[in-house]
Formats: C-alpha cells, structure tokens, sequence
C-alpha cells in the first residue's frame, strides 16, 4: 500500500512539473479594440484602434494568467479624416503627447479551464486606472493553418472615459465608454 502511495505521489509531482505558463503573441492582423459611446443621446457611435501588440501568458494547470497589451493611439480611426484628427487631439487623446495606450493584468480569474475576467490598470493619456475585462468568449485550440496553438477571446469593460483626461463635452455626450476587445494570440 505505501508503494502505491509513493507511486502516485511522485506521478503527481512529475505531472506539476511539466505544467508551465505558455506565451502566446498578439496577432495584430486578427485583433481589434473598440470603444463605443452615446452621442448625445442621438445614437451609439463606436471607434477604434488599427493597430495592437501585446503577449497573453496562461499556465492551465496553476490557472494563472497576465495580459500585456500596447495599443497605438495614433491608429484611432474615427470614421473620417476630420474626425479622426479631432480624436487624435489635445482635447482627446493627444496621441503626439501620449502615443500608447497600455493594459497590464495584474490577476486573472478561472471559472474551471477558463478564464473569465482580468484585472488590470488601463493607462490612457498617462493616467493609469484599475480596469477589469470581462471575458465572453474564450477558446485555446490548435490552428489548423499555423500548426501552433491560439487564443481567441472576446472581452468588454465599461469605463468613464473623464477619469482619464477625455473629458471633452461631457455630459452631452456619454462620460461612459464601452470598450470591446477581440483578440488572438498565437504561441510562441
């Protein structure tokens, strides 16, 4: 009976140790971020960032996580050229100033294999604020065409976009931002 004991304590020890996080790159092809607001009260307009970099790393079996992404500021693309440079200035993200936008997960949360939320701090225009991602989708599985395996994972936060120096027109148009991330991420 000891014998089998010691057996399967050590397989289980052996099992943890091949148990390792996994990087995987942000595919900034097949990513997007998005915020959308409503504009005085007329309709909800949505934006977004062209270009994204970052890393996920997962560890399944510790069911840890972190979440490290670069957002271009300069890429807003405000659905016209006058638009954009408008988005693109001091009264919004003054992205000559403050180029990046960043997210760095401080936690993530498991609900069995997946992960269900990130907590983090959102720095935008040099001011960084506890953001939690809300995820609504997660998948990691083989890519049949990369032969690697990817994250795919939509997720969503709400924020008020004052606390962050954009502030511009509030109230009339919404100090609530809904921010909308989809990402893949291949590994390395």
């Amino acid at each position: 009976m000891k014998k089998i004991l010691i057996a399967a304590a050590l397989a289980s020890l052996s099992a943890a140790s091949f148990a390792a996080p996994e990087s995987f790159a942000i595919d900034p092809t097949h990513t997007s971020q998005s915020f959308s607001y409503n504009h005085m009260g007329f309709t909800t307009q949505t934006h977004g960032f062209d270009r994204s970099s970052g890393k996920i790393v997962i560890d399944r079996a510790a069911k840890t996580g972190s979440v490290d992404v670069v957002i271009d500021a300069k890429s807003i693309d405000g659905g016209s050229a006058l638009f954009t440079g408008h988005l693109q200035s001091e009264d919004f993200f003054n992205v000559e100033k403050f180029p990046e936008i960043t997210y760095k997960s401080s936690s993530v949360k498991f609900e069995g294999d997946k992960p269900v939320s990130v907590e983090g701090l959102l720095t935008i225009k040099g001011v960084s604020k506890p953001v939690t991602l809300k995820i609504d989708h997660y998948v990691l599985q083989p890519n049949s065409m990369l032969k690697k395996d990817q994250i795919g994972a939509n997720a969503t936060a709400v924020i008020k976009r004052s606390e962050f120096g954009l502030a511009q027109y509030v109230p009339y148009v919404s100090d609530e931002l809904t921010l909308k991330i989809a990402v893949e991420a291949i590994k390395e």
